[in-house]
């Protein structure tokens, strides 16, 4: 795709959202669809990793709930303003995720599954028993400033200007990681994700441009984090629970992995389905569930490989690829717990 193609999308995009946000008029809603981008930047995080790497993580959730911790301790704590708090956050979870990446991506297959979800759920155990730093169980308030990059915060919580927050945040990390991916980095993960071995053998080293990938993925994750503790202004325990990485991961199967844009389109559906079908069945799950098998049976692409297909008349893939099918196989289960 091309850079003018790139910009034109991105104005369309920006200025669909303007619509929006101009159009909806009731604060409900748009208070939904604002849950539904923060979670649409999650999900894109853990898609891109599955994307570019080939790997499933179960603990990214680490990533959407540390940021938003580690803003509210350095807010209590008023170390630096707000604006350089969100900063700090996100440049040393990057720095960190990297760091764990170095170790971690080494680890193939089900077992990296594994030990992200190891490494989760101990930080999730930490966050809850630590009451005199966290809040413990109970979670914690963040005291955000009464100006926020120059907005008072009055009128940044509008419900009609969250929402713009979100979806340009949204359609920069799209349009960001679309560029990056479109540049000689995107070609070597992918060489490097189809072949390992291959793409050593002509003189790739593996394993830089894999932890890079999970460290980019953990920063989209956290900067979805910063959003939910914006918009919210309020962290708890939960928001670093496996099951959310669950959740996350089913938003990425059913939007489809492969398209950059995929996994927000997932989210947006996850989150419509649960109001919609919540509203008419108790177990809308159950409903979800079945709705996700279909998608993985008939379109292993997920609904924006059908869009794909209906746009340019091709047709459909053979066969899913095996890691969607593990993708959905653990994350069904991690959503049904939380």
């Amino acid at each position: 795709m091309s850079i003018q193609r790139m910009g034109t999308m991105t104005a369309v995009a920006l200025a669909a959202g303007a619509a929006v946000a101009m159009l909806v008029s009731s604060g409900t809603v748009l208070s939904l669809l604002t849950q539904a981008i923060i979670y649409a930047v999650f999900a894109i995080g853990v898609g891109l990793l599955l994307r570019q790497n080939g790997m499933v993580s179960f603990g990214h959730a680490l990533f959407f709930g540390f940021s938003g911790y580690a803003v509210g301790i350095l807010l209590q704590l008023k170390l630096m303003p707000a604006e350089a708090a969100i900063v700090v956050t996100l440049a040393g979870m990057a720095v960190m995720a990297l760091l764990m990446g170095l170790v971690i991506v080494r680890v193939p297959g089900v077992a990296f599954g594994m030990l992200t979800l190891a490494v989760g759920q101990m930080f999730y155990l930490t966050a809850s028993r630590s009451r005199g730093l966290t809040g413990g169980a109970d979670g914690m308030s963040i005291e955000w400033p009464s100006t926020l990059f120059g907005v008072a915060q009055s009128a940044l919580l509008k419900p009609a200007s969250m929402f713009l927050i979100c979806w340009t945040t949204l359609v920069a990390v799209v349009l960001l990681l679309a560029l990056l991916l479109s540049s000689r980095f995107g070609a070597i993960t992918e060489a490097v994700r189809d072949n390992e071995e291959r793409a050593r053998f002509i003189g790739i080293r593996t394993l830089l441009p894999r932890a890079v990938v999970y460290a980019l993925s953990a920063t989209v994750a956290g900067i979805a984090g910063v959003l939910s503790a914006l918009n919210t202004g309020f962290v708890s325990p939960e928001s670093l629970h496996w099951s959310l990485s669950g959740v996350a991961l089913m938003m990425v199967v059913v939007g489809g992995y492969k398209a950059l844009w995929g996994p927000a389109l997932g989210a947006v559906v996850y989150f419509l389905a649960k109001d919609i079908l919540g509203d008419h069945a108790t177990h809308w799950m159950a409903i979800f569930g079945v709705a996700l098998i279909t998608v993985i049976v008939f379109s292993p692409t997920g609904i924006a490989g059908i869009l794909a297909r209906l746009l340019k008349g091709r047709k459909a893939p053979p066969a899913a690829k095996p890691i969607a099918t593990v993708a959905v196989a653990e994350a069904v289960p991690a959503a049904a717990g939380h």
